[in-house]
């Protein structure tokens, strides 16, 4: 297993959720769970509506509300453009509503619509160009990845990057590392081709890559030689008692005695490796997809609201920095799965526009609705599927 000494803090994650805990039923549960989901999701929604509301007043759309979370309105205010910024009781997401909207999934009122005047079907979402409205649609999504890149870089220029040179200190007998050759003191330079700057570098890919034959060059005694390694497919415990499938070489790294070095960055330098971050998390995303659909990953690592509530809380254990950083990760998730082509989420309305652009005028009516039912179908048993896999894995901590 490729792992690394860490050094010891004052106060360890789970030493942390113990005393939240001892403060308490009600409250513990709160601050060492809610608080965290709520301040993580909050953020990613809030940037996710702001990109659909921006991009659609620069349209000339009037935006009847703005809210965070749906149900009942708990608190809010109209701002000079007669847009509702509220917060609602249900906070599991958010919605912009456009005027000629029915309901918070931008379904159109037909009545409406067809009783509006001249100057409310100008500032209509219904009345605007197929191209304006698949921007606005296209600006949630777009929204989160920026956030994501603002955020990765805003930590890379602030905290920095921890850094370990790729070098193995140690081969773990009958491992895949041991299989391929690999010898203490060597240095890990590219695998497959890419770059290696670092032993997290190294792990990132590996884990990625279960089963998978790999290229890896390294450097021993100054000369450079290639050595071929499967990672095998090993079930991993982190701290918190959470179990990840991941594939490992079986190497190790020792980080004492001052190996480990913080790597800060400027701002060019910081964007582009926040951006190079924002494309591991989509192309690792849909590696696990595709190895789900051809068996080679389990469909139990996909998780609803409880399991991004149960990490938020493991997270804040360790420092704003951290939780900022998955709010990141959040947001590139629900950017992509936004814009899968389902009917109901935003790729589905991008489909629904791409198909009239094509055919010159919309979809019927009856074909819209029949696509958003199958749509709200497909979103109701993801929810339902990944709650249970919360549910199961709550059961077996």
């Amino acid at each position: 297993m490729e792992h690394a000494a860490r050094p010891s803090a004052c106060l360890s994650g789970k030493s942390l959720m113990d005393f939240l805990a001892s403060m308490g039923g009600t409250a513990g549960w709160l601050l060492g769970y809610v608080v965290p989901f709520l301040f993580v999701l909050t953020i990613v929604v809030f940037f996710h509506e702001l990109g659909h509301f921006w991009v659609a007043r620069r349209a000339g759309v009037r935006v009847v509300a703005f809210s965070i979370g749906f149900g009942p309105e708990i608190a809010g205010f109209n701002d000079r453009h007669g847009t509702r910024w509220k917060l609602s009781a249900i906070p599991l997401g958010g919605y912009v509503k456009f005027l000629g909207d029915e309901n918070a999934a931008s379904a159109p009122d037909r009545g409406a619509i067809s009783q509006m005047s001249e100057t409310e079907r100008r500032e209509s979402f219904f009345h605007k160009s197929v191209g304006a409205r698949a921007a606005i649609v296209a600006a949630g999504p777009i929204a989160n990845f920026i956030l994501a890149i603002v955020i990765f870089a805003g930590l890379f220029m602030t905290v920095g990057r921890q850094v370990t040179t790729p070098q193995v200190d140690a081969v773990q007998a009958g491992s895949a590392a041991e299989r391929a050759g690999f010898q203490p003191s060597d240095l890990i330079l590219t695998i497959n081709g890419a770059k290696i700057d670092s032993f997290g570098d190294m792990q990132r890919v590996v884990s990625a890559n279960a089963g998978e034959p790999l290229a890896i060059e390294v450097e021993r005694a100054g000369q450079r030689l290639t050595l071929q390694a499967t990672p095998d497919l090993r079930e991993v415990t982190d701290t918190f008692g959470n179990v990840h499938r991941i594939g490992v070489l079986g190497i190790s790294r020792d980080t004492g005695g001052g190996q480990v070095r913080t790597e800060r960055f400027g701002p060019v330098q910081a964007v582009t490796q926040a951006t190079a971050e924002v494309w591991f998390i989509v192309d690792r995303t849909f590696s696990y997809l595709g190895g789900v659909v051809t068996g080679r990953e389990r469909a139990d690592q996909l998780g609803g609201p409880i399991r991004i509530a149960q990490v938020s809380g493991q997270v804040a254990t360790f420092g704003l920095a951290a939780l900022l950083q998955l709010a990141a990760v959040l947001s590139v998730s629900i950017g992509l799965l936004n814009l899968f082509p389902v009917p109901l989420l935003d790729g589905g309305h991008l489909l629904f526009y791409g198909i009239e652009a094509l055919r010159g005028r919309p979809l019927s009516e009856r074909a819209q609705e029949v696509g958003f039912r199958i749509g709200l179908a497909l979103v109701l048993m993801l929810m339902l599927f990944a709650t249970w896999n919360d549910i199961l894995n709550i059961s077996k901590s």
